[in-house]
């Protein structure tokens, strides 16, 4: 099916670009990779009036060193997160991560910020970002503002980025001295997760001092599990310990029922999936 007519607008700015959706109004949309917003215009679930162009910023294409944390540009792709020196040496937990994400093509076009800003409860870069506390950087009328992921995502894509902002950078902070890992239950290769968990612990002295974990699909949003967070930090960082800790991953969770998958067995794949993933980031 062949898009509704648009306007098309190559922002060279960030100023530019927030300009030009206070100019579209609220039929205006941000386009990155396109990825998530080009099958929506295709098949006419949304005719926006006005298309800003937000790939070519160079702000919103570099990783930045900032010590405790790496700010990474809304328009860096998920192939640039998997690759990057940086990011890879800093925050393995989100270049594994984006190596699991669709396919080849996909991981060349999408952007990391527009998968977050998509907020697809069961895409897989929400949840790395929730799971690590990461923060984000939201340009508007009023000028930057900065947001964390625990009140970024706020429902089924939905995020506290208005229609006249734009997804800047997202700020996470580095994992150094941390064990990581992403696991995943799909269908094939390229599918959405029918659940996923991050995970990411410090080990120190054969114990668990600290703990993220997040669930993908569990939820209209990205979900913390702050229960098995609570659980690991000061236990032993064993096999038996960890599976006793993830037995509370689907407590206060939401899943939904699907053609892929109900909830009671999302609940029962967020347990057996959280406890893989904290015994690999443990390097068990």
């Amino acid at each position: 099916m062949i898009p509704a007519e648009f306007d098309y607008v190559k922002a060279s700015s960030v100023d530019e670009a927030v300009a030009a959706l206070v100019t579209g109004g609220e039929d205006s949309k941000v386009l990155g990779g396109g990825q998530s917003l080009l099958p929506v215009l295709r098949l006419r679930l949304n005719a926006p009036s006005v298309l800003v162009d937000v790939s070519g910023i160079d702000e919103m294409r570099t990783v930045t060193d900032e010590g405790p944390s790496l700010l990474i540009g809304a328009a860096v792709t998920t192939y640039e997160v998997m690759h990057d020196a940086l990011i890879t040496a800093n925050v393995p937990l989100l270049s594994q991560t984006a190596g699991l994400v669709a396919d080849p093509a996909i991981r060349h076009r999408g952007t990391f910020g527009g998968s977050c800003a998509h907020a697809d409860p069961s895409g897989d870069m929400p949840t790395v970002a929730a799971a690590l506390d990461a923060e984000f950087v939201i340009a508007g009328p009023a000028g930057r503002r900065t947001v964390p992921a625990s009140d970024f995502f706020l429902d089924f894509f939905t995020t506290a980025v208005g229609l006249d902002e734009v997804l800047v950078a997202v700020r996470v902070p580095k994992t150094t001295g941390w064990g990581s890992h992403y696991e995943k239950f799909h269908r094939t290769a390229q599918a959405w997760a029918i659940v996923g968990v991050a995970a990411a612990v410090k080990v120190e002295g054969g114990s668990i001092t600290a703990a993220r974990v997040a669930l993908t699909n569990m939820g209209p949003t990205p979900v913390r599990a702050s229960s098995v967070e609570t659980a690991l930090v000061g236990g032993p960082a064993t096999a038996e310990a960890i599976a006793a800790a993830s037995a509370s991953a689907a407590d206060g969770t939401r899943p939904t029922t699907d053609t892929h998958a109900d909830a009671e067995f999302r609940q029962h794949l967020a347990r057996v999936l959280a406890s893989r993933a904290v015994a690999k980031a443990a390097g068990l």
